[in-house]
């Protein structure tokens, strides 16, 4: 193996390291960020100063299984947005996928009337920092003397397919052990959708 190979190998192992360090799990604290919404302003967490959390959802429009969610999300946002409102996060390669270009994020958050931003991640950055890899991937983050704290990762709830047969709401039951000061009895479970499409 040539020197130039091993090198390159190294760089790639390097940052794959690096993506994985900076992985958040469960009671982590999040860095804020700043990324551009559908409406061209930049937004970031300090925006929302009188929330209680966020329910950060990585999503897209092109998935099947984020669209089955789309209207589940926009009910999140409605009952809970006052204190905990719904950040939706783009991080998919519009390249590959022009169906998630910042455009086309535009134009179905203008015709679903979204409640909620709508971000777009095009460099992946927040994607990898939290370790995001589905589309929808929930992260309810809840302030704690002026940290977010990460207290509940995975799905939305128990099933994608069909919302009248949902048995358990893990997002809305996580939010209201929080709200009662009481501890969250499901902290995690598995995303269910798409994988987030890498550059």
């Amino acid at each position: 193996m040539t020197r130039i190979a091993i090198f390159i190998m190294l760089v790639l192992v390097s940052i794959n390291a690096a993506f994985i360090i900076y992985a958040y799990k469960l009671e982590d604290e999040i860095k804020d960020f700043k990324l551009p919404n559908v409406d061209g302003k930049m937004i970031s967490l300090a925006d929302y100063p009188k929330a209680k959390g966020f329910i950060i959802i990585f999503t897209c429009n092109h998935c099947p299984y984020a669209k089955s969610y789309e209207e589940r999300i926009i009910k999140l946002h409605q009952k809970y947005g006052a204190a905990y409102p719904v950040i939706a996060i783009n991080s998919n390669d519009a390249a590959a996928y022009p169906d998630d270009s910042f455009e086309a994020m535009k134009k179905r958050a203008a015709q679903k009337k979204y409640p909620f931003v709508y971000l777009h991640d095009e460099s992946q950055e927040v994607a990898h920092i939290f370790g995001a890899t589905k589309t929808p991937d929930v992260y309810l983050v809840h302030k704690e003397q002026e940290k977010n704290v990460i207290k509940y990762v995975g799905a939305i709830d128990d099933n994608y397919q069909n919302e009248s047969e949902v048995k358990k709401h893990y997002v809305e039951d996580a939010i209201s052990a929080l709200e009662k000061g009481q501890e969250i009895v499901i902290k995690e479970t598995k995303a269910i959708g798409c994988s987030i499409k890498w550059k």
